[in-house]
């Protein structure tokens, strides 16, 4: 088990700006605009972009096909060497965000706020507002960004699989008021459209409960390991354990079970909306 730092300030961009700078005089050697590629390397215009902004941590597959597609004379991959750094993420949870970014499954259990994956910018917002001490300006809008940029994984991944489990009692909290709700229960609603998601939300009213233990998170890695994550107030754990991992896996699967299924969940959100 690793056990990651309480430094929650957000992480400066200097190497990600760096590196997008690079990508950018590359393809515009290239000759190429960033839709062109894009295709080519098989990550959305919208990536691009951010990596080219310094936004967002380039993905290893990226890394490598756009050093192979712009003929980038290996300079690509050693200048992410020297990428160490995230906008807007805790330090302990850079290492975790990383993993997603390669996983092929991920399992999220949450009791204290809704998934970032699936927030609304209005959502977070009211989260960051919440904060004690109060966050700087700059400082909601840098972790704003990474947030909602995480979400590209929901558009960008859709051969992985994600599986959420959600309390009910997060969406009657109302956090931010009833049209932020609103809009986040309509949101939510629409992610579970997707093939590939799944949303589970634990009943109020639950005797029998296996994530007394609080929130969880699991993924599986293309070489098919399963690692997980457990966070606190101001600290965070990357769990690669075997033992401990499998502790959570099984903690998660009868969640699974004590949870209402995907069609009683999507029910129960519209319900709610509708006592709005």
């Amino acid at each position: 088990m690793a056990a990651g730092t309480c430094n929650d300030e957000p992480e400066s961009t200097d190497s990600l700006k760096s590196f997008g700078a690079v990508v950018k005089v590359f393809r515009e050697r290239a000759k190429l605009t960033q839709k062109q590629l894009a295709a080519l390397v098989q990550f959305s215009p919208e990536t691009i972009a951010s990596i080219e902004q310094g936004r967002r941590l380039p993905p290893p597959e990226f890394i490598d096909r756009a050093e192979k597609v712009l003929d980038a004379l290996g300079v690509l991959r050693a200048a992410a060497k020297h990428l160490a750094r995230q906008v807007g993420l805790a330090a302990w949870f850079r290492q975790w965000a990383g993993l997603e970014e390669q996983a092929i499954s991920l399992c999220t259990y949450e009791c204290r706020v809704v998934p970032g994956l699936l927030q609304t910018e209005a959502y977070t917002r009211a989260l960051f507002h919440s904060m004690v001490p109060p966050l700087a300006d700059d400082e909601v809008e840098a972790q704003l960004t990474a947030r909602l940029e995480r979400q590209h994984l929901l558009r960008d991944k859709p051969n992985t699989t994600f599986s959420f489990i959600i309390e009910e009692a997060l969406f009657l909290r109302r956090t931010g008021g009833v049209d932020v709700t609103r809009e986040l229960i309509n949101h939510v609603l629409a992610c579970t459209e997707l093939r590939n998601l799944e949303v589970q939300i634990m009943p109020l009213v639950q005797e029998d409960h296996a994530g007394l233990g609080g929130p969880l998170q699991l993924l599986e890695t293309p070489a098919h390991r399963w690692l997980g994550y457990s966070e606190g107030q101001r600290s965070g754990h990357l769990i690669s354990d075997a033992k401990e991992v499998s502790v959570l896996q099984r903690r998660y699967a009868r969640m699974r079970t004590q949870a209402l299924p995907p069609r009683g969940s999507v029910g129960l959100l519209k319900q709610m909306r509708g006592a709005l």
